[in-house]
């Protein structure tokens, strides 16, 4: 096919800066109401994993660097970037199931929320974004820290195969067996990975036969003593159990309430009486006179999750968040949070810190665990005149506890904020890793690499 001929084809999918429609588009391709102002000079919407080659090698030709985006859930919205070609993937959302194999092959544009259903109805499970509109593509590109995956992994270690088009325009297939290396640093490179992946074929676990929560609420003064109790009883909890801490203002949007610590468990059961012989550890507390709220054993669903996770993260907030892992326990990464969390000019704002996210995943990937706490502040906002003093408090909670860090989470580490988050969201081995693959995949730098304060004018706001 000749350039024209290509040029052609995807012209009745692409937008330029010029067109009437572009700036919807180019808003639509972050999924908050925060879009920084960056700006794709074409924006090419494929329908098939043809497109998506003949996309990268017009690109190719023509001198354009390009950025790849599934679902927009980029909390510093990774895939906008000044010029070139941004490749959304969006419209690629099937899903094939087979049962006998116990695999099932998805697009990158399906979301959690719709894939849940469907593995649902052939009896199987797969650990989805904790949001139902995160889409699968970005997802399991940086790993993927989702529903059960401190007992079944990040989602990328159920990633068994990928397609995928690299720089030079070539369409691929990568496993333990074939383009070893690229598949390698498909599961877990993020935003910055060298090629554009169409499909992935995923090993699918048993649908869970229960699902309970069980909910502490603490004033939050109360912070480190529930974190000192619920980390002493995490040692005894099966690993079904996924269990987080969050600094958070009850009921946040209806009105004033409390700043308060919540420790919650979700167990992932094959029946109601193993569900509820699993979270007995957290039936019983020795702060039980001083909670503001309990829940026990409380039925859930995978839809109901995702209901309650679109409560708090609606597409019409505004969103910045950071990373953090770390040696030091919760009783300390969070006491050293309460202050600043009472500081934050945003009463949506919360911090979270799920407990062992990823278990210890044993298989060789770019994806690696950091450390042994985990911590990610998000600010959410609404006033957009109050982006810098949101923006401000989240750097400011992340400093508060940075000199505990490890390493960040490339998924939803502040790129931003300086040059040294991607390098740190990996093993020092893991990152020369990447460095030379993507020199032998990707010489020309067609793909764009991970964001930067360079790329977003911050560097001299905000020097690494």
């Amino acid at each position: 096919m000749n350039r024209h001929t290509r040029t052609h084809r995807l012209a009745g999918m692409s937008v330029r800066r010029d067109d009437a429609d572009y700036e919807g588009i180019r808003s639509a391709a972050v999924w908050n109401g925060l879009t920084p102002a960056r700006f794709p000079g074409v924006i090419v919407r494929p329908a098939s994993a043809d497109d998506v080659r003949e996309a990268v090698s017009l690109a190719r030709a023509q001198g354009l660097q390009v950025a790849m985006r599934s679902g927009g859930h980029s909390w510093c919205g990774s895939p906008l970037r000044d010029g070139g070609m941004l490749i959304d993937l969006s419209g690629l959302r099937t899903c094939a199931v087979d049962p006998v194999s116990a695999t099932a092959t998805v697009q990158p544009g399906i979301t959690g929320r719709e894939l849940t259903p469907e593995l649902g109805r052939h009896g199987f499970a797969f650990p989805t974004g904790h949001c139902g509109s995160v889409a699968l593509g970005g997802y399991l590109l940086s790993g993927g820290l989702g529903w059960n995956s401190p007992f079944r992994g990040p989602a990328c270690a159920g990633v068994e195969e990928i397609e995928a088009v690299t720089a030079d325009g070539e369409m691929v297939t990568c496993n333990e067996n074939e383009h070893r290396d690229l598949f390698w640093a498909a599961r877990g490179a993020g935003p910055g990975f060298f090629a554009a992946v169409t499909a992935f074929r995923l090993r699918l676990y048993p649908l869970p036969g229960a699902i309970a929560s069980t909910t502490w609420t603490f004033p939050l003064a109360d912070t480190v003593e529930v974190t000192q109790w619920a980390t002493g009883v995490s040692s005894g909890l099966c690993p079904n159990v996924e269990l987080s801490f969050s600094l958070t203002t009850a009921n946040p949007g209806t009105g004033p309430g409390p700043e308060v610590v919540t420790v919650t468990g979700t167990v992932f059961a094959s029946s109601r009486q193993e569900a509820w012989d699993f979270l007995g550890p957290l039936r019983t507390c020795p702060l039980a006179a001083r909670p503001l709220s309990r829940q026990l054993n409380e039925p859930m669903t995978f839809e109901a999750l995702y209901d309650d996770s679109a409560t708090l993260w609606g597409p019409e907030h505004r969103y910045a968040a950071d990373t953090l892992w770390s040696d030091a326990d919760f009783p300390t990464l969070l006491g050293r949070l309460t202050d600043v969390f009472e500081a934050a000019p945003s009463r949506r704002s919360l911090v979270l810190a799920p407990v062992s996210p990823a278990g210890r995943p044993s298989q060789d990937m770019a994806f690696s665990v950091l450390g042994d706490s985990y911590v990610v502040p998000y600010a959410v906002w609404d006033d957009p005149r109050q982006d810098a003093a949101n923006i401000g408090w989240l750097r400011q909670a992340v400093r508060a506890v940075e000199p505990l860090g490890t390493g960040h989470y490339i998924a939803e580490t502040d790129l931003d904020a300086a040059e040294s988050r991607a390098r740190r969201s990996f093993t020092p081995g893991g990152w020369e890793r990447l460095q030379r693959l993507k020199a032998q995949y990707d010489p020309d730098g067609v793909f764009h690499t991970y964001l930067s304060p360079e790329d977003t004018g911050d560097a001299e706001r905000d020097p690494p």
